[in-house]
């Protein structure tokens, strides 16, 4: 995909931000280390500029979901531990071990995948074990556990570094997510125990995301995969104790910005862009703004009522989300061309984050996050 440099729309990544969050995770896991979770192209913040940040702010590892966001890292010039966070076929595995990356075993098949791999290639390999304690997507089942240990403790080629498990619910307040996640912690916790039992131990127990880290203290073990928490934002509200019993906030790191491409004069009763949907009021400016729906801007905020800010104001949208371009109504306010909107972020005393697109949206903030494209150019800014 062709990645955007040269268009008047943009995604600012505060340094400063991502310095702040991570700091304010680090007090509340004080002895636990901060694994940055920078998949998904960094949750839609560029992954080796978020993975640069996260690192130069104390981050102790990286994690990622597949092989090529790995490398991309390591071509990048990262040279902290990078945690794959599933399972990857067997084809994939040697370009993993090459790269230096951790991988994942999630399965006997994984296992002795694995250690093929790790034995054809020579040298001392880093590994976690997943373990499925109710998430039911990945994992090795408890009682399998013994024999996928068996299979990779036979390998010198093999370095068992860790054991893992991952929170399905830890964001959830009803009582049955919450005895849910607990239940979770004390199966991971049994696993261990039953092979210390064994003489096998584990250098980085990890369970918690960025919910379990700010929810379940119990869960935060050697190392939390800290991603949304990272970016600035919440699982859930309520998460926003244990931060501030610590004495810290999140702030956002991501603002998009863009500037107004074309100004017209609209009159009452017209009805601008595709499938003409809503008539102007009362006559008014309308500017077009360079982003769309290909861009990350989900088409259904038009009819959620959202909003963009100019000189510090909300204003709605004028019609529906197109490819490449939104239309604004600005009213009568005298809007030139080259003006800056902000479409994430603050600008004045007016704020918009993604947790509102992802309200108005019906949808999470992950994906809202994730789903800013590769034609928008990221910056890093202090």
């Amino acid at each position: 995909m062709v990645e955007g440099v040269r268009r008047p729309a943009w995604a600012e990544i505060s340094q400063g931000a991502l310095t702040a969050n991570a700091a304010a995770l680090r007090r509340v896991l004080q002895t636990t280390s901060l694994c940055a979770v920078v998949k998904a192209n960094g949750y839609g913040h560029g992954a080796p500029l978020a993975a640069r940040a996260a690192v130069a702010a104390g981050a102790d590892a990286l994690a990622v979901a597949i092989v090529d966001e790995g490398i991309e890292l390591r071509e990048a010039g990262l040279e902290c531990p990078i945690l794959l966070l599933a399972e990857v076929p067997a084809e994939t595995l040697p370009d993993a071990l090459v790269a230096g990356l951790t991988v994942t075993v999630g399965s006997r098949a994984g296992a002795r995948a694995v250690v093929a791999a790790a034995e054809r290639l020579g040298g001392r390999h880093r590994v976690h074990l997943k373990v499925n304690t109710g998430m039911h997507r990945q994992g090795v089942e408890p009682a399998e556990v013994d024999e996928v240990i068996d299979v990779l403790g036979a390998s010198a080629a093999v370095d068992l570094e860790g054991i893992y498990t991952h929170f399905p619910v830890a964001d959830g307040t009803s009582d049955e997510d919450r005895d849910f996640t607990q239940g979770q912690v004390r199966a991971l916790d049994a696993v261990v125990a039953r092979l210390a039992a064994r003489a096998v131990r584990f250098r980085v127990v990890h369970a918690a995301n960025s919910a379990g880290a700010l929810g379940y203290p119990s869960s935060r073990l050697d190392m939390a995969r800290i991603g949304l928490s990272l970016y600035g934002y919440l699982p859930a509200p309520e998460l926003a104790t244990p931060l501030a019993a610590a004495g810290a906030r999140l702030a956002p790191v991501l603002t998009l910005r863009a500037r107004v491409v074309a100004v017209h004069r609209v009159a009452a009763g017209e009805r601008p862009s595709y499938g003409r949907r809503r008539a102007l009021a009362r006559a008014s400016t309308v500017v077009t703004v360079p982003f769309g729906y290909a861009d990350g801007y989900p088409r259904r905020l038009f009819e959620a009522g959202a909003e963009v800010l100019v000189r510090g104001r909300r204003f709605p949208l004028a019609g529906v989300v197109t490819m490449d371009q939104l239309l604004v109504d600005v009213g009568d306010e005298d809007v030139a061309l080259g003006e800056e909107v902000v479409l994430l972020g603050c600008q004045g005393d007016e704020c918009i984050g993604a947790d509102e697109w992802a309200r108005r949206a019906g949808t999470i903030t992950w994906e809202i996050l994730c789903g800013i494209g590769a034609r928008v150019p990221r910056v890093v800014v202090p």
